[in-house]
């Protein structure tokens, strides 16, 4: 049998504080799809980047037709034939498409570029990927499917061998899919090797020769052709056991805290979303990425505003346009980014956690110092925020800590809703588990909560019911008791006929 094309052999790679890999295996066949999936975080961005040469291992061995490669960089892994489209596509808009797919690789004549010949070369790796467009048309002026062809044109410029394509209809419409998935089927009869990354689950079974799947930094398994199938592949992507300790108890629920009808983003806006949080209750919001689940928190808080559809709290019909009128009404959004969105570093603890109360914290149109105090001291004993003082510089607490200051900004206004994006994102286990029991205090006192989470276990243990998103649609809403992995992983990947869900 002959050597795998491309092979990767037990790489480990760690992080601060997060081991990425974990003696993680590979092997790209000559000519074939080979999909990679696995749940957010499951370590397929980390392994990509380490066969781009965007990263190193720490450990482990790379092989070429057989042979030990070492790929310290973008430049080894292309001289190796190796080429990786970004989801996030690198294309320069004020540039033409002839100088994209050549740029830093262009053709001289006399020392000045030969634009005529790279023009010429150009058109025929656009005809490659079924392209018809001028050489000269400026990329800015391109549909995205179509910059995505100019990406695919300019990664087999480089005499790709293996192109790694990481998520590559999560910005396409469904013709501009289906155009991709005849140039990956063109591409695959002509010998390229495509690793496909995808959390379409229908595109996968529709293209893929083979499937691996990673969970938690390891090889959970593979399916051959013939046993590739919308429920195989979940649960190879599921099914360990929660590791967490979890605070969570049912309470007594009150009224309907949040009534969202019909609601319709900016970033999904041909879809509409319809929900009810009551109060009490702690509801967790599901998806994998793209999903569209930060985008509707952005839209009940006013920082991106709705374009239909009608908003409920306590009763009251609110149409937030800005954050003020979301506070106003009683709600407070946690963001996902505490250190851009959150907070503000350069300040210390005291003026952080009084941002959201100024208004609270006034006399005479002037700020009241000793209000201010109050509410500070308040914030920082309730929330077990570790800090040597209130006028400690934000940026030099901890993960943990700086979450806490950001809660304590909001419940120092005692809102009725909070909206928690991806809560404990970079923090350590303890930190975790203290922001469980905040939400378990909160609760207790009659708070609705809605929190968007990306880790499966967070979800499962704190979560009074879950509603599941999918490209920008609610796909089905599951109680505590019918809450597992593989049923949040079902409806997360949408519709299992589908290719394009």
């Amino acid at each position: 049998m002959p050597a795998p094309l491309l092979e990767a052999r037990q790489l480990i790679k760690s992080f601060p504080g997060v081991r990425a890999l974990k003696g993680v295996s590979l092997a790209v066949e000559r000519g074939e799809v080979l999909a990679v999936i696995g749940e957010n975080g499951a370590g397929k961005s980390t392994l990509m980047k380490i066969l781009a040469g965007v990263q190193s291992a720490d450990s482990g061995e790379i092989l070429l037709d057989g042979e030990p490669i070492a790929l310290r960089s973008v430049h080894d892994a292309l001289a190796c034939g190796i080429a990786l489209i970004h989801q996030e596509l690198n294309l320069a808009d004020n540039l033409d498409v002839a100088a994209n797919i050549f740029l830093g690789r262009e053709p001289l004549r006399f020392g000045l570029i030969d634009t005529a010949r790279m023009r010429l070369e150009a058109r025929q790796f656009l005809d490659a990927v079924g392209l018809d467009v001028g050489t000269d048309v400026l990329v800015s002026s391109l549909a995205i499917g179509q910059q995505q062809l100019v990406e695919i044109a300019k990664a087999l410029s480089t005499r790709a061998r293996v192109l790694i394509m990481d998520e590559p209809t999560s910005s396409l419409s469904a013709r501009e899919a289906e155009n991709l998935f005849k140039v990956i089927q063109d591409l695959r009869a002509r010998g390229v090797s495509i690793v496909y990354i995808s959390h379409r689950l229908g595109e996968v079974k529709r293209l893929a020769d083979r499937v691996m799947v990673l969970r938690d930094g390891e090889n959970s398994g593979g399916l051959a052709r013939a046993e590739i199938s919308h429920g195989a592949m979940v649960k190879l992507m599921v099914g360990r056991d929660l590791s967490q300790f979890y605070p969570h108890r049912p309470h007594r629920t009150g009224d309907i805290a949040l009534r969202v009808e019909r609601l319709r983003t900016p970033a999904h806006p041909r879809h509409e979303v319809s929900f009810q949080v009551h109060a009490g209750e702690i509801v967790g919001l599901a998806g994998l990425v793209g999903a569209g689940r930060t985008e509707v928190l952005l839209s009940l808080f006013g920082v991106a505003p709705a374009l239909g559809g009608t908003v409920e709290v306590n009763g009251k019909s609110i149409a937030p346009t800005s954050p003020r009128e979301a506070i106003e009404a009683g709600l407070a959004l946690v963001p996902e980014d505490r250190k851009k969105q959150g907070l503000v570093l350069e300040m210390p603890v005291r003026e952080n956690v009084s941002l959201a109360s100024l208004r609270l914290e006034q006399r005479n149109g002037f700020l009241n110092h000793g209000r201010e105090l109050e509410v500070s001291s308040k914030m920082i004993a309730s929330m077990r925020i570790k800090t040597p003082n209130d006028r400690q510089v934000v940026q030099f607490l901890s993960g943990g800590n700086q979450q806490k200051v950001v809660l304590g900004k909001w419940l120092a206004i005692q809102p009725r809703v909070i909206l928690l994006d991806e809560p404990t994102r970079g923090i350590d286990v303890g930190a975790k588990q203290e922001i469980y029991k905040l939400m378990e205090e909160l609760a207790g006192k009659g708070v609705a909560i809605l929190f968007v989470s990306s880790e499966m276990e967070e979800i499962l243990g704190m979560s009074d019911r879950v509603l599941v998103m999918h490209e920008g649609r609610l796909t089905g809403e599951l109680q505590r008791d019918e809450l597992s992995e593989e049923a949040v992983m079902h409806l997360a990947t949408g519709p299992a006929t589908s290719a394009i869900a």
